[in-house]
């Protein structure tokens, strides 16, 4: 971190009063958002430009279910949904990622109990010639706010149509393609979930998350073109 803020060991670092005023200064002034852009354009002005294609995709980020905080109730921003077998509770991330670059280049994000499909359209930067996307987006293309989009939707077949298919079948080579396609996501949520950490809220309330997940998109895009950016 030192070497990362340029610091010395003979020099002050900043203590976390400082620290914590600094990313309440970010939050109030909204500037998540604005780090994200600047290096998104920062990436682009290198020549990595976004291209042709977005891969859409959402992650849960869980958040604590306890009611023993001030409030005596859990966050009302937050909500459960249940994934498989298996019950979850807190916010989605969804991103819009670059189908070449791998690139995170939009973002929403919702209570844990919101449909994946419903966020499409703010996840989309509009010149797509395609979209990709899991099982889970079936039927995007016949909703209302896609009806006049021109694109070639590449949405993954239900696992147990697909599982149904010899691997000769040239839709099962299809869906194979597909999800190699898809696979850049996952890099996307890797970085934020594992690398920093964020697989659990840091706030109540959906603004203060989505203000600290700009900035790790941001980090993330960088880390992601790192040997792009080094001499």
């Amino acid at each position: 971190m030192r070497r990362f803020a340029h610091l010395r060991l003979c020099e002050s670092i900043p203590d976390e009063t400082t620290i914590l005023n600094f990313r309440h200064y970010i939050e109030t002034h909204k500037l998540g958002k604005k780090i994200f852009g600047t290096i998104n354009q920062h990436l682009a002005d290198k020549g990595l430009r976004l291209r042709e294609g977005t891969i859409v995709d959402a992650t849960i980020i869980a958040a604590p279910t306890s009611t023993k905080n001030a409030e005596g109730e859990r966050d009302p921003d937050m909500h459960q949904v249940k994934k498989g077998n298996e019950w979850h509770y807190g916010m989605k991330m969804h991103i819009g990622v670059d189908d070449g670059l791998g690139l995170i280049h939009s973002i929403a994000t919702t209570a844990a109990n919101e449909h994946d499909i419903t966020q499409v359209d703010k996840l989309l930067h509009g010149e797509e010639q395609r979209v990709w996307g899991d099982a889970g987006f079936q039927g995007v293309d016949k909703r209302e706010e896609h009806k006049t989009r021109e694109v070639d939707w590449f949405i993954a077949m239900r696992p147990g149509k697909r599982a149904k298919l010899a691997k000769s079948n040239p839709l099962a080579q299809a869906e194979k393609i597909k999800a190699s396609v898809r696979a850049k996501v996952e890099h996307a949520f890797f970085y934020i979930k594992r690398v920093f950490h964020y697989s659990k809220v840091r706030y109540r309330g959906l603004e203060k998350n989505t203000n600290r997940l700009y900035v790790l998109a941001g980090l993330a895009n960088l880390l992601r073109m790192k040997s792009s950016l080094l001499p």
